[in-house]
């Protein structure tokens, strides 16, 4: 059980970590975006926009994922108090 309950916590943090960061790589496409240049074609603006919303859309993904472990351990750890 405490070798689970570690495993659990390990994947939290992990998963947090990785879309924390793919959060600042989604965000950094989308500033290419925005910000205005002369030498961008219509087909780089696409394919920056189309990653940062997949890079952002991943990392929601991800938050989703440890908050849905950071719940398991808790009931885990509230069946274990119950005990």
């Amino acid at each position: 059980m405490d070798k689970q309950v570690k495993n659990l916590y390990e994947k939290m943090v992990d998963f947090k970590q990785f879309a924390v960061v793919l959060l600042a790589v989604g965000v950094f496409f989308f500033l290419g975006v925005i910000i205005p240049s002369d030498t961008k074609s219509e087909m780089d603006i696409n394919i920056m926009m189309i990653s940062s919303m997949s890079f952002l859309a991943f990392s929601i993904f991800l938050f989703i994922q440890s908050k849905q472990c950071q719940l398991k351990l808790m009931d885990m750890e509230d069946n274990s108090n119950n005990r």
